[in-house]
């Protein structure tokens, strides 16, 4: 289902960054998503469409092709 999930928090645990601040730089760039997505997203609750991956691998600032490692 959810692939990249736990690679997202992980990426995000590593960067220091709080699931409202990565939620906020997804704002910023023009997705709008809550934290409770987010939560959805990384606990492999939520599908992440192919339009969001690009979103948040610019919103973590890392490439897509990190997100599936």
């Amino acid at each position: 289902m959810n692939i990249i999930g736990p690679r997202i928090k992980a990426l995000r645990e590593s960067q220091g960054l709080t699931q409202d601040t990565l939620t906020a730089r997804c704002n910023l760039i023009g997705w709008d998503i809550s934290r409770s997505t987010l939560a959805k997203i990384e606990a492999q609750v939520r599908r992440v469409t192919d339009d969001e991956i690009p979103l948040l691998a610019e919103a973590l600032q890392v490439s897509i092709n990190q997100l599936y490692k």
